[in-house]
């Protein structure tokens, strides 16, 4: 394969050499998997936003909003994954309220074996538990007592996982709508299971979590600490997904996307590149999940189910699904307008988001993001007339 992209280089090269310098350097930058702008731009845009979000937002907003900021950082940290795996890779993922959910549930459940055990020792059982008149801790709950292993099950479970989902699915060639209805069906069937589960919450789920990792939950600056940690989480998930789609694996999972049968005819195997996106969305879905339950205070069924999936999905395709950055800002200015209009108009919200999904899908494919590409389009054609 190397050899392969060495010689269409080499190749390309001559035919810009052939025509004209500007031409070649116009087709480089329009590439697909480049930017078209400057490497530096996009750093200062990094640290414009870091300035943002750890100095400016926690002198200017209140505690209450603070913690709404980091529940849409939450959000946003699912976003970045599906812009991966949905943007450069063309997998309409539907179900990631599932690896949310395996996330949200492990940390739930450390955070409860800690608030048992600080209460009354190592033998006692969770508050919901108690009041259900359950008399024994399953055994699978035993071990989520070791911040240890809940972070193992949190940074591993969901990627894996979906790892081995995918290649199953992927293998087989199922792709774009059935592997969409494949993954939302998942979804749908991990919230009816935990509904039916009486020893994970039920359908009121896991709540009135009062610790975090021995930090209490109602003092100020630890809710601070907490938004603060969620924000480098969600900085630290960018560069990474950012590193993936500008390596050589972006290419590699874009000419799977566009011609997965020539990529399959060179050598690779189509559905482990498929795969390994698909997981790492999953692991940044399941860093959301874990994140959330101690901003928010609760997880349950509801919040993993078809519908969050989808208003996930929504918020990356309204920022714009083929961009690094639209995905998160698309998925924070949806949770805020949820917020926003949901307290004036709650009847009406549902039907709104889905207007505005319908609008953008429709009249702006390319989500908000693609207006400044086609400003700057305009822009540069604009310049050429004047020469």
């Amino acid at each position: 394969m190397t050899d392969t992209l060495t010689t269409s280089g080499a190749a390309a090269a001559s035919d810009t050499a052939a025509t004209s310098a500007p031409a070649g350097l116009r087709a480089r930058l329009t590439a697909p998997g480049a930017s078209g702008r400057p490497r530096w731009v996009f750093w200062a845009g990094l640290a414009v936003a870091v300035l943002l979000v750890f100095a400016v937002a926690p002198a200017v907003l209140s505690d209450f909003r603070l913690s709404q900021l980091a529940r849409y950082f939450c959000f946003a940290l699912v976003a970045t994954g599906i812009g991966l795996a949905w943007g450069r890779g063309g997998m309409l993922t539907l179900g990631q309220g599932v690896y949310f959910g395996i996330g949200a549930y492990a940390m739930a459940m450390h955070l409860k074996m800690a608030d048992a055990q600080g209460r009354g020792g190592p033998d006692a059982l969770p508050d919901f538990m108690q009041i259900a008149g359950m008399r024994e801790l399953p055994g699978y709950w035993a071990p989520f007592a070791s911040p240890g292993f809940a972070l193992a099950v949190i940074l591993l479970v969901p990627a894996l996982f979906a790892f081995g989902f995918g290649y199953l699915v992927f293998n087989r060639k199922v792709k774009g709508a059935y592997f969409a209805i494949l993954s939302q069906a998942l979804a749908a069937a991990a919230a009816i299971f935990l509904v039916s589960r009486a020893d994970l919450g039920g359908s009121n789920g896991l709540n009135r979590f009062t610790g975090f990792f021995g930090f209490a939950l109602n003092d100020p600056a630890n809710r601070l600490m907490l938004y603060f940690i969620t924000g480098g989480v969600l900085v630290a998930v960018v560069l990474l997904v950012r590193q993936l789609m500008f390596s050589r694996f972006g290419e590699l999972l874009v000419a799977v996307r566009d011609q997965e049968e020539r990529v399959r005819f060179l050598g690779y195997d189509p559905a482990l590149v498929k795969s390994f996106a698909y997981a790492v969305a999953a692991f940044a879905a399941g860093l959301g999940g874990a994140l959330f339950v101690p901003v928010v205070g609760i997880i349950s069924p509801s919040a993993i189910g078809i519908a969050p999936s989808i208003a996930f999905l929504i918020g990356v395709a309204i920022g714009g699904r083929a961009t690094l950055l639209g995905p998160v800002l698309g998925a924070i200015g949806v949770a805020w307008a949820q917020v926003t209009f949901a307290e004036a108009y709650p009847s009406q919200w549902t039907y709104l988001q889905g207007v505005l999904f319908i609008v953008v899908v429709g009249f702006l494919p390319g989500g908000l993001a693609s207006l400044f590409a086609l400003r700057r389009r305009r822009a540069t054609t604009d310049t050429e007339e004047t020469r």
